[in-house]
C-alpha cells in the first residue's frame, strides 16, 4: 500500500530499502530463516522425545499386566519372553547386556543334541563371553573361568553350568533390583494397576 503523505515514515522506509543492494536483502532473508530454525529447534526436540516415549509405552502395553508378576522373583522375570526383552532393554542402558546374552546362550546350548554342534557351540560361547578379554566378557572370577575352560575338552550340555550360575546370581543381586526401580518398569506397573482399577470400576 503506497503512502502519498509527505514525510510519512513508511514512505521513507520503502525508499531506504529500495536503495539497498539486492545482496543485502537476500542476506537479511537468509538470517531471518536461520533464526526461525534455531527458535523452533527446542520445540522439535521436545516433540521427538515425546513421540519416543509414546512408542516405548505402546511396545510394552500388551505386557503391562504380566509385568506385575516380574517383581515377585527373578525366576518369574526370566520365564517371561516379554520380561526378558524388557530386562535386556534396561541392561543396554547400563552397558551390561552381555550377562543376559550369555545366560540365554547357555540356555540355548543346553538344548543342543548333536555332539559335533555341542563342541563348536561351546567354543564359540567361550570365545565370545568367557575367555580373558573376550569381546563381550562376563564378570566371573578366575577360578570359574578356568573350570569352564577345562570343561571344553569334553564338552557336555553342563560345561557352562557354573559360569552361568555365577552370572545369574550377579544379575539377580545387582541389575534386577535396579530394573524394578527403573522409570520404564515403574511406568509399566502403573499402567497395569490403572487398568486393573478401570476394569473393576466397570464390573
Amino acid at each position: 500500500m503506497s503512502c502519498w503523505v509527505p514525510g510519512c515514515p513508511a514512505l521513507s522506509m520503502c525508499r531506504g530499502l529500495a536503495t539497498l543492494p539486492i545482496t543485502c536483502l537476500e542476506r537479511a532473508k537468509d538470517l531471518k530463516s536461520r533464526l526461525g530454525i534455531l527458535l523452533h529447534k527446542p520445540e522439535l526436540g521436545h516433540r521427538i522425545k515425546t513421540s519416543g516415549k509414546l512408542q516405548l509405552s505402546s511396545r510394552w502395553r500388551d505386557s503391562s499386566q504380566e509385568a506385575l508378576e516380574w517383581r515377585e522373583s527373578f525366576d518369574q522375570l526370566l520365564k517371561s519372553k516379554s520380561g526378558v526383552t524388557a530386562f535386556h532393554t534396561f541392561l543396554k542402558t547400563e552397558f551390561s547386556e552381555e550377562n543376559l546374552d550369555f545366560w540365554l546362550a547357555c540356555e540355548d546350548f543346553k538344548k543342543t543334541r548333536s555332539k559335533t554342534k555341542l563342541a563348536s557351540k561351546a567354543n564359540r560361547i567361550f570365545e565370545e563371553f568367557v575367555q580373558n578379554e573376550a569381546p563381550r566378557e562376563v564378570n566371573i572370577d578366575h577360578e570359574t573361568r578356568e573350570i569352564t575352560r577345562k570343561n571344553l575338552s569334553g564338552a557336555t550340555s553342563a560345561c557352562f553350568n557354573e559360569a552361568q550360575a555365577k552370572t545369574r546370581t550377579l544379575m539377580e543381586k545387582d541389575s534386577y533390583p535396579r530394573f524394578l526401580k527403573s522409570a520404564s518398569y515403574q511406568d509399566m506397573t502403573k499402567q497395569a494397576t490403572s487398568r486393573g482399577i478401570s476394569k473393576r470400576s466397570h464390573t
